[in-house]
């Protein structure tokens, strides 16, 4: 493992703002902690740049240990990079100067070959000689990847990396720094409240909440094999739709009956999961649902449909099927992912 936290926990006073924390990544892998503010997440990161200390458990990055209870070894020792959420340039310096600032162990023939190297990487040889206010906001978020990349360090840390700029360049930029990372074989740790920009950059990705790690997996099983109703609720849309296990333990609700998931006792009552990928709109359908709700979103419309019974539930339709508030119209269930948690009720 090129990173691990083990059943870490940091206080402030007598509160936790974390408790017992854990995650690891391989070699080259980018994670990210994604969660609303104030869960924790930031503080993770400020642990094991090595600014706040533990109260319990270890940070190890490679073979060596970073923190621990009662020890922390100092920042400038660890070899951990740190992207910051404003960047942190110089503006007196250019971009080539900036990238050079944590290179200067080095000779000059060679820290100017490795500036060069780093310019190339994020594709900024034209601009190397441009201070920070001639460059763009992507521009300069590349500058300061290519300056905390420059050192070779063991672990890249970047706490909200792209919450500065606007959402068409986010998206666009997320692509781009994973790519760079990537190239780089760098070992990354991203900070962010924005799933869309996890999912974008990372190979693993932790949802917290208060503190803890809800659920530590790929982007794809948080989406669809949620490990509990939080994680659930707060990775894409969905709705949770009352259920019974058959005897045959498939499940039945009102659109119709679903295959088993893990055994659960006949007559349990559980709650469904369903995405709005999982509602297919099917004018010859009998059963149909009433449009309370629709949100254009150029190549589809998610609607907010009422069944008969008063449930709701989301549909992404293609825009072409362009309905009225208060129609009616057919549909049908394809889950192809059953996720389903016992009713709390």
């Amino acid at each position: 493992m090129q990173l691990e936290l083990s059943n870490i926990a940091v206080g402030f006073g007598q509160s936790l703002v974390i408790d017992d924390l854990t995650l690891a990544l391989e070699p080259g892998e980018i994670g990210c902690l994604l969660g609303a503010s104030g869960c924790g997440k930031t503080t993770a990161l400020r642990a094991i740049a090595g600014f706040e200390p533990l109260a319990r458990g270890q940070i190890v990055v490679g073979d060596r240990q970073l923190s621990r209870r009662g020890w922390t070894l100092p920042p400038q020792e660890r070899r951990v990079g740190m992207v910051f959420q404003d960047y942190a340039l110089f503006p007196h310096l250019s971009a080539a100067e900036n990238i050079a600032f944590g290179l200067r162990g080095l000779g000059a023939a060679r820290r100017r070959h490795r500036v060069a190297e780093m310019l190339d990487l994020v594709g900024l040889d034209t601009l190397a000689h441009h201070y920070p206010h001639q460059l763009s906001g992507g521009q300069q978020q590349r500058v300061a990847v290519a300056r905390a990349l420059a050192p070779d360090p063991a672990l890249l840390l970047m706490d909200e990396p792209f919450s500065n700029l606007d959402v068409e360049l986010r998206e666009r930029l997320s692509l781009e720094v994973r790519d760079i990372l990537k190239a780089a074989g760098t070992t990354a740790l991203i900070v962010t409240h924005d799933q869309h920009e996890a999912f974008a950059l990372a190979d693993r990705v932790g949802l917290m909440h208060s503190g803890r790690i809800e659920q530590w997996d790929s982007p794809y099983n948080l989406y669809h094999r949620p490990v509990s109703r939080r994680v659930a609720r707060f990775i894409g849309q969905g709705v949770l739709l009352p259920g019974v296990v058959q005897d045959n333990h498939h499940i039945r609700i009102t659109l119709g009956c679903l295959p088993p998931v893990s055994p659960l006792p006949v007559g349990t009552r559980v709650d469904v999961l369903l995405r709005p990928d999982d509602i297919v709109h099917d004018d010859g359908s009998p059963l149909k649902a009433a449009v309370r709700a629709k949100t254009f979103r150029g190549a589809s419309i998610l609607y907010t449909l009422e069944l008969p019974c008063g449930a709701r539930l989301l549909a992404l339709v293609p825009s072409h099927h362009n309905h009225a508030i208060g129609e009616a119209i057919g549909i049908h269930l394809e889950a192809k992912h059953v996720i389903a948690f016992p009713s709390d009720s």
